[in-house]
Order: structure tokens, then sequence, then C-alpha cells
């Protein structure tokens, strides 16, 4: 046999049957599973599916003298199927899709925030006095502008135009952390 040829396909009887069981019932079961799992379609193709291979499964069940239609014994499978999927869901935390994932705020671990702090340090350094002591009562100790001009002994305006050129010149000797000094 070579790669391209392939067997011809031998249905058994029990295809049959299962088939004309879809044909048959599937509509109906799919209807009630739709409304047992809330409208998600996917969820009620993938339990219409199982209570088809569950019937598939037990062949005694279809044969049975005993009632008219067998159309009971399958919504009473997809309905156990679906109260079972439910009560699986409800058992482990709910699944977050990508979307959000993608919106989620990524922390930086602490080595990172340690190593970026270091950065900063010594980058500060390079400053010149005027500079630092501004960024360090506005930026590091909170200060506002009218206490720092008053720690300072300078206008307010002074101090404002001390953090802008302070910021520049960081933003230059830090140009990873640029999105993070605005």
């Amino acid at each position: 046999m070579t790669a391209g040829t392939a067997l011809p396909r031998v249905t058994t009887t029990a295809e049959h049957e299962l088939a004309a069981l879809q044909r048959e019932h599937g509509r109906p079961l799919f209807a009630l599973l739709l409304r047992l799992c809330d409208g998600d379609r996917q969820r009620a193709e993938d339990l219409l599916q199982e209570t088809l291979v569950r019937a598939w499964q037990h062949p005694e069940a279809l044969r049975a003298d005993s009632f008219a239609s067998v159309r009971p014994w399958l919504l009473t499978v997809a309905r156990r199927l679906a109260i079972d999927a439910r009560r699986a869901r409800q058992a482990r935390p709910p699944e977050v899709g990508d979307a959000v994932l993608e919106n989620v705020r990524v922390i930086a671990d602490h080595a990172e925030r340690a190593a970026a702090m270091l950065d900063v340090r010594e980058a500060v350094k390079t400053l010149t006095p005027q500079h630092r002591e501004v960024l360090v009562l506005v930026y590091f100790q909170g200060a506002s502008v009218a206490e720092a001009a008053e720690t300072l002994g300078i206008p307010p305006g002074t101090v404002k135009s001390r953090a802008y050129y302070a910021l520049r010149a960081l933003r230059r000797v830090l140009p990873g952390y640029a999105a993070d000094l605005r």
C-alpha cells in the first residue's frame, strides 16, 4: 500500500445506529444542553457528543424493549453530564481568557526593582548638588514645591525649573527608564 492510497471506510451497524440516533434525537438533546450550559454552544456540542458516546458504549439501553423511545434515556444522560460538567467547573478556579491577561499590568520582581533602584541612585549622583537636593525633597521625600522652596530658601519657580532640568538629565543618563520618568 502506498502513502497516497487509503483503505476503504467500512461502516459498522453501530455507526449506522449512532448516525440515526443523532439525526432523530440530536436537535432536542442540543437544545436541552444549550439551556443547561447557559448558551455556551461549544460546551453544549461537547456534551452532546459525550452523550452519544455513552449511547454507543451502552447499546443495551438503546435496544431495551421496556420503553417505546430512547429519548428519555438520552435526555437523562445529557442532563447528568451537564450537571457533572458544571460541578467540575465550580470546583476549580474560573478560567481566564487571553484578552484579560493581555490587559494585566506586569509587576517587576524584587530583583529588578532593586537593580533599578541602584541605577537611579547612581544616576542621581551625577546631578549637580542643586538639582539633586530639589529631586530628593520633591520626589523622594514627597515635599510640595512650596515646601521645597521654603526649605531651600529659593523661589517656587526655581524649584520647578531645577526639577525639570534634573529629570531631563536623568532621562539622558537612564535611557531605558525614560518612560517611567515622565
